[in-house]
């Protein structure tokens, strides 16, 4: 598909602490400027040095204020966004995180991250659940072309939606190699002071502490791994608390002479020194729409436990080591990697090979193909 058309990226949805999706967002903002997309960026006041700065070549636009809150941020995506697009003269707007402006005369891109608020919506709070399937729905029906990151996301959504897997455009994440490398001694150093480890070793999970990451498994599964040992490593739980009210009880049952240490939210600066110095990284995730911090892992050379559940074996192929989801199974697979360090650095080296074969130049390459693909759809149907 050829074609260059203008693409306004709406990014009003990224919230201020750099989760996956802004992960997402701001990499291929910074790809696409560099690839030489006509792009618009637009955002919240906030980030507008930040998109300036990845993006100089493209046209960054702040949204109102107002657009701080969810409430407020979807009444302009309905009435204020279409108006901008048309001003900016836009061919495609692309929404990032499901929801999308419903008259907008331009062709419409709307990225669908997972499918598990339709295929385990336990996993979710209720009303997260029902806001983001019903969007879901709404972007599979009235979008111009959907994107979604991994095949198992596309099969997922297939499944429980009219739409055909065919119709669902399917681009791989990429990982920021800036930022997620195999650290020096230095940034070790100084990861471990951020989270107060000293020269202990360590055991690292990243992720929102919600229930579809498993934590409380991961918990279980660390006390019984490393009971028998006279000088465990410690277990680091890293990010955002999340509503998972099963971690404080997973947490009051280890015993005492373990260390588990909630080191909350990190800044991006320590991830590489934080992934790259564990043992390994456990990420007993019950299912992702793709896996960002197993494949930023992954980059860090660290060897990574995870499951194989949705999209993560696309991520991680033979190149981490995989378990199942429930507390013996996750203590099952600690154990054997802690015992065995010769495959700990096979899985470390596999990791950072694979890595190489995310990069966000590819995802900024497919996601321009998918742009000309909705602009020419759209001319079409007019």
């Amino acid at each position: 598909m050829t074609g260059n058309p203008r693409v306004l990226i709406d990014a009003t949805a990224v919230p201020a602490d750099r989760g996956g999706v802004g992960r997402y967002v701001d990499s291929l903002v910074a790809a696409l400027d560099q690839d030489g997309a006509r792009l618009t960026v637009v955002c919240q006041p906030r980030d507008l040095p930040l998109y300036r700065l990845l993006a100089p070549g493209s046209r960054v636009v702040p949204a109102s204020p107002a657009t701080s809150t969810r409430t407020a941020r979807l009444t302009w995506e309905q009435a204020t966004l279409p108006r901008l697009a048309r001003r900016l003269a836009a061919d495609v707007v692309h929404s990032p995180h499901y929801t999308m402006p419903l008259a907008s005369g331009a062709a419409s891109v709307v990225t669908l991250h997972d499918a598990t608020f339709f295929t385990d919506a336990v996993l979710h709070s209720s009303v997260k659940a029902r806001f983001f399937r019903a969007w879901t729905a709404t972007a599979l029906r009235r979008a111009t072309l959907c994107v979604v990151p991994s095949q198992a996301t596309a099969t997922e959504l297939s499944r429980v939606s009219p739409v055909r897997r065919a119709e669902l455009e399917i681009i791989y994440h990429g990982v920021d190699t800036d930022r997620f490398h195999p650290p020096s001694p230095e940034e070790i150093a100084a990861a471990r002071a951020a989270v107060g480890l000293g020269r202990a070793p360590y055991v690292a999970f990243l992720g929102a502490l919600e229930p579809r990451k498993n934590v409380p498994a991961l918990i279980r599964g660390y006390a019984r791994a490393v009971a028998g040992q006279r000088e465990a490593p410690a277990l680091v739980l890293a990010g955002q608390p999340g509503w998972d009210t099963q971690v404080e009880r997973a947490l009051d049952a280890v015993p005492h002479r373990l260390r588990v240490i909630r080191a909350g939210y990190l800044p991006f600066g320590t991830l590489a020194g934080f992934l790259g110095g564990a043992e390994l990284v456990a990420y007993p995730s019950l299912g992702e729409g793709f896996g960002l911090p197993v494949l930023e892992a992954m980059a860090c050379g660290a060897a990574v436990l995870t499951t194989r559940r949705l999209s993560l074996p696309e991520v991680g192929g033979d190149a981490v080591a995989y378990c199942g989801v429930g507390a013996g199974d996750v203590a099952a697979a600690l154990t054997e990697l802690l015992d065995d360090s010769a495959r700990r650095a096979f899985l470390a080296a596999a990791a950072q090979r694979r890595a190489k074969d995310f990069s966000w130049a590819t995802t900024a390459e497919q996601h321009r193909e998918a742009y000309a693909k909705a602009w020419y759809q759209h001319r079409r149907r007019r």
